[in-house]
């Protein structure tokens, strides 16, 4: 994946990977600017009987496809707490298809069903807000003047990101919606949304101070010493005249879920420790029958992923 020719793109890229330093409190060697402490676990992916129905893509086909999951908390800080109340959330679940030798897809999500900005330029304001902002001095801040102006920032910031008892026990939404083909070309749009077959819970604040540093690694490790870890992968269709094309706009409730299929997680990946330092996600869709909607979010976050991807690469192995 080749980064950006366009000096534009490529220099808003390298700033946001800086104000993601920043908000850090410095660069991390080896490790994501977001969602630094995480998990690699493998397994199958297995299609519904409804996932051709909407797409064409080979892993909606074919009986089974291979796959690795990197659960995460947020932070780009290694050792954040996972009941950390700011650094920890909203977690992460990155979903990689393994479709042939070097040829994969991806999805991105978080647990949050929400997103602060529609584009790149304004997330890197946010940023900037954040990191101009003294909390001793005098209001509004660069924060709260930041978010009086963005509603959706503002929505995002209040919304609830309770702790679950386990990731396997947490749901994860894609930021970004998608173009699904069907093999007669029929188009419907739709987001992911991974769901846990063991049900969703959550701590109570107390319950969550309580918690180890690393609780939700440490139960996740044992859980899968045990049995597999299952979630279930749907896609809320959007219906005419709902926008596609913005991240921060959420589709009602009422609107239709189709069952995509099932991932089973059987083992936490040989070689986790480097391997998923090494893997680079890719939040755009690589595949035929899976396209963008148009989010102007997918370059910009595509484009940051591969700079930190191999800035990452270049600290483990020494070059």
């Amino acid at each position: 994946m080749p980064l950006p020719t366009d000096e534009k793109a490529l220099a808003l890229s390298k700033d946001l990977l800086k104000a993601f330093d920043t908000v850090n409190g410095g660069e991390h060697p080896g490790f994501r600017p977001a969602h630094a402490k995480g998990a690699l676990f493998t397994g199958t992916f297995t299609p519904s009987s409804d996932a051709a129905s909407l797409t064409r893509a080979p892993h909606a086909q074919k009986p089974s496809t291979p796959v690795t999951v990197r659960f995460s908390d947020f932070a780009g800080i290694p050792n954040v707490p996972d009941n950390d109340p700011r650094g920890a959330s909203p977690r992460g679940c990155a979903i990689r298809f393994q479709l042939a030798e070097h040829v994969h897809s991806d999805i991105v999500s978080h647990s949050a069903d929400s997103f602060p900005t529609r584009t790149a330029e304004e997330f890197l304001e946010f940023l900037h807000a954040l990191i101009s902002t003294d909390p001793t001095g005098p209001h509004p801040n660069a924060i709260e003047q930041f978010l009086g102006t963005h509603p959706a920032a503002l929505a995002f910031v209040q919304l609830p990101k309770p702790f679950p008892t386990s990731f396997a026990k947490e749901s994860f939404f894609s930021v970004s919606a998608f173009k699904f083909t069907n093999a007669d070309g029929k188009v419907r749009y739709g987001r992911y949304r991974i769901l846990p077959a063991a049900g969703n819970e959550y701590l109570d604040d107390t319950a969550a101070a309580a918690q180890t540093p690393n609780f939700l690694f440490d139960e996740i490790t044992e859980r899968i010493s045990k049995e597999p870890i299952k979630m279930h992968i749907v896609v809320q269709l959007a219906e005419d005249g709902d926008v596609v094309d913005d991240a921060t706009v959420r589709w009602p409730e009422d609107r239709p879920v189709l069952k995509f299929g099932e991932i089973t997680l059987t083992v936490k990946a040989p070689d986790d420790d480097i391997e998923k330092k090494r893997i680079i996600f890719d939040p755009r869709p690589q595949v035929d029958g899976i396209e963008s909607a148009g989010d102007p979010l997918f370059q910009p976050r595509a484009d940051i992923y591969l700079l930190a991807g191999r800035r990452r690469r270049a600290a483990i192995d020494g070059k």
